[in-house]
C-alpha cells in the first residue's frame, strides 16, 4: 500500500487530499472546519480527517505533495517588488516577514504539523502541473489537451499541454504579469466584488449588461494574440506592487470610479460585467483553438480558477474545437492538493493509469459523513425537535411533497462535497417551476444579492426535455451553462440560461432517488439545487451546522439522514436566539 497526502495552503482555499494506491479516498477544504470562507492557513483539520476517513496515522504515509514550488514564487514576488520599487513597499514590508518566517519553510511546516512522525519524502509541484494532473488524472480519458488558467501560480499563469496514460507534459505557458484570471480579477474589484472569491457573482451579473466596453478592453488594456496569449497594459494595474488589483487610470478609462462593495449596481456596471465575461470567453476559446491545433487531440481536461467560469465553459463546449471536455469539479486551488498527490502516483513513481468507463472523482464527494447515531446525538444536544422515518421509501415521499409544496429543504445527506459547489449532499432544494422562489431564497434564505441565479438539479435522462445540452453528455459537477427549454423560472438566468447539473444514480443515488419522487409526484424532474450555507459562511459540514443554518433562515424544513425536522416544531427560544445572531455581509 502506498499513502499520498496532497496539501494546497498559504493563499487561498488550502485542502488536503488522500490517494491510496491510486485512488482518492478523501479531499476536503479546511475553510468547511475553520468555518473561515476561503482559508488559507496549514489545512490542518482537513488532513486529520483524509487520514482519519483511511484509518492511517501521518507516520504511515509514504509521501506528502505540496501544490507549488515556494522558492520559484519567493523568486517571481523578489523580482516583481524590484521591478516596481519604490512602489509597493508597504506591501513588500508586509509580505516578506511571513515568507521568511514561514512560506519558505514548507518542508518543515508539514513536518512540525505531523507531528514529526512523518519522515519521508515531502513532494514539491509546480502550481500548473498541480492543476494539470487534478484535470488529467481523474479524468475518462486515457488520452487527452490539458489547458490549465488561473490568476498565477509561481510565474504560469496558463499553461498547455498533452496527457497520456500515466504521463502529463505541459510545454507552454503564458507567464505573470500577464493573466486572464488576473484581468477577470481586476474587474470583480473595479465592480465592487471581493477579488479571489466574487469573480462568480461578476459572470452572474453580465447577463443584465451589454458588452459596450469589450472594444475598449481589448484595445486598452489587453493585446489579444491569434493563439490566446495576451498581453496587459500594466500601467491600468497595481497588482505586481501588491496594494490593489487596479489604479485610478483603470477607473478613468471606464468613467466611473470602482463600486463600493453593497454599492448600488447601476446599469454602468452591469455592461462592465458583460464586456469583461465576453473578452474572457474569446480568449478561451482562441487558447483552446491553438491548443487543439498543436496537440492534434480530439478531448480536453481543463483545470484553474478560469476553469469555474461555467458559462465561458458552456460556450467551450458549444463552439470549441474539442469533442469532449472534463473539468475538474475542484479548479481551483483546492484541487492542487489533489493532483499533487496524483501526479506523485503516476508521474514520480510511474504506477499506470487503470482503465474506467468514468471520471474516478466519486462524485466529488469526498469530505466527512456522519452516522445516523452521530446525527441524533448532534440533534438531541440542540434540542432539535425530529421524527425518524421508517425507511428511504418514506423519506423520499415526504420530502418531495414538502418541495411539491412551495417549501424550501435543507438536505444534508452522506459525504461532504469537494470544491466550490453544492452537488446533493450539502444543498438547500427548491421548487424550481415557482416564479417567486429565485427571490424569496436569495433574500431570505441565502442572503445574498438578487440578481444573483440559481442552478437546476435535473435527472440525467431528462436532462435533453429542459435543457438545450447540444451534444454535451453530462455536466454532474455544475460547470456548464445552457438554455433552458421549459418553463423553470426558478432557476432561468435573465439570459434563459442556467448552470446545470444532471443527477445519475451511479454517483449520488440518494439525490437522485428525490429527484424521481418529485417527478412522480410533479412530473418535473428537476429541482432547485444551492449550497447549504448563507452569504459569509463556507457550506455547512456537520449537523450541528446544518440544524444552526436552517433555524436562522426562512427554510422551512431540515432532512439530515433519515431525520426530518419542521421550523414551526423547533423551540421558540432556540429560533429566537439563533435569529438574533447578525447575519454575515461578506462575499459567499
Amino acid at each position: 500500500m502506498t499513502a499520498i497526502l496532497g496539501i494546497s495552503g498559504f493563499y487561498h482555499d488550502s485542502a488536503a487530499a488522500l490517494v491510496i494506491d491510486g485512488e482518492i479516498i478523501a479531499a476536503a477544504q479546511e475553510e468547511r472546519f475553520t468555518r473561515r470562507k476561503h482559508e488559507s492557513g496549514f489545512p490542518k483539520q482537513a488532513i486529520a480527517y483524509c487520514l482519519a476517513e483511511a484509518g492511517l496515522t501521518d507516520s504511515q504515509l509514504d509521501y506528502v505533495g505540496f501544490y507549488e514550488k515556494p522558492l520559484l514564487k519567493f523568486d517571481r514576488l523578489l523580482q516583481t517588488y524590484l521591478a516596481v520599487a519604490p512602489r509597493g513597499y508597504r506591501s513588500f514590508a508586509t509580505a516578506i516577514p511571513l515568507w521568511l518566517k514561514e512560506k519558505l519553510h514548507v518542508s518543515r511546516i508539514i513536518r512540525r504539523e505531523l507531528g514529526q512522525r512523518f519522515q519521508k519524502r515531502v513532494v514539491f509541484t509546480g502550481h500548473h502541473q498541480a492543476h494539470a494532473a487534478s484535470a488529467f488524472f481523474p479524468s475518462p480519458f486515457d488520452e487527452a489537451a490539458i489547458l490549465t488558467i488561473d490568476g498565477v501560480g509561481e510565474w504560469s499563469t496558463a499553461s498547455f499541454g498533452s496527457g497520456r496514460g500515466n504521463r502529463i507534459e505541459l510545454t507552454n505557458e503564458l507567464r505573470f504579469p500577464h493573466s486572464l484570471g488576473l484581468l477577470y480579477s481586476a474587474f470583480t474589484q473595479y465592480c465592487g466584488f471581493k477579488v479571489d472569491s466574487g469573480e462568480y457573482k461578476l459572470m452572474g451579473l453580465a447577463p443584465y449588461g451589454q458588452p459596450v466596453f469589450a472594444d475598449r478592453i481589448r484595445q486598452k488594456l489587453v493585446d489579444i494574440k491569434p493563439d490566446g496569449s495576451l498581453r496587459l497594459d500594466m500601467q491600468y494595474f497595481d497588482y505586481c506592487s501588491g496594494l490593489t488589483m487596479i489604479n485610478r487610470r483603470f477607473e478613468d478609462l471606464f468613467g466611473q470610479p470602482k463600486r463600493k462593495p453593497e454599492g448600488g449596481l447601476t446599469q454602468h456596471y452591469k455592461d462592465i460585467a458583460a464586456s469583461i465575461q465576453l473578452v474572457t470567453e474569446e480568449v478561451l476559446l482562441r487558447m483552446a483553438e491553438h491548443v487543439h491545433r498543436l496537440t492534434g487531440q480530439k478531448r480536453l481536461c481543463l483545470a484553474g480558477g478560469v476553469a469555474l467560469n461555467c458559462v465561458a465553459n458552456g460556450r467551450l463546449r458549444r463552439e470549441g474545437p474539442f469533442d469532449d471536455l472534463w473539468i475538474q469539479p475542484a479548479a481551483g486551488d483546492a484541487g492542487g492538493a489533489l493532483g499533487a498527490a496524483l501526479l506523485i502516483w503516476h508521474q514520480l513513481l510511474d504506477k499506470p493509469q487503470e482503465f474506467r468507463a468514468g471520471d474516478t472523482m466519486h462524485g466529488s464527494l469526498l469530505g466527512p459523513e456522519f452516522t445516523e447515531s452521530q446525527i441524533e446525538e448532534s440533534l438531541r444536544e440542540a434540542e432539535a425537535v425530529f421524527r425518524t422515518t421508517a425507511d428511504e421509501a418514506e423519506l423520499f415521499q415526504q420530502t418531495a411533497s414538502f418541495l411539491a409544496a412551495g417549501k424550501v429543504v435543507g438536505w444534508f445527506q452522506g459525504r461532504m462535497e469537494f470544491g466550490p459547489r453544492a452537488l446533493g449532499n450539502r444543498s438547500i432544494l427548491g421548487d424550481p417551476r415557482d416564479p417567486q422562489m429565485q427571490s424569496r431564497m436569495n433574500q431570505k434564505i441565502k442572503f445574498r444579492e438578487s440578481f444573483r441565479p440559481f442552478a437546476p438539479a435535473v435527472l440525467a435522462e431528462h436532462t435533453e426535455d429542459h435543457f438545450e445540452m447540444d451534444g454535451i453528455a453530462e455536466s454532474p459537477y455544475m460547470l456548464l451553462t445552457t438554455q433552458v427549454r421549459s418553463e423553470l423560472p426558478a432557476i432561468t438566468h435573465v439570459d434563459g440560461s442556467a448552470r446545470v447539473q444532471t443527477v445519475d444514480t451511479s454517483r449520488n443515488p440518494r439525490f437522485a432517488n428525490l429527484l424521481k419522487e418529485f417527478l412522480r409526484q410533479t412530473g418535473c424532474p428537476v429541482l432547485i439545487n444551492t449550497s447549504f450555507n448563507v452569504r459569509g459562511e463556507p457550506i455547512v459540514r456537520t449537523p450541528a451546522e446544518a440544524y444552526r443554518c436552517f433555524m436562522r433562515t426562512d427554510m422551512d424544513a431540515l432532512v439530515i439522514g433519515n431525520r426530518i425536522l419542521l421550523k414551526d416544531e423547533q423551540p421558540a427560544a432556540t429560533r429566537d436566539r439563533l435569529r438574533s445572531e447578525q447575519n454575515p455581509l461578506g462575499d459567499d
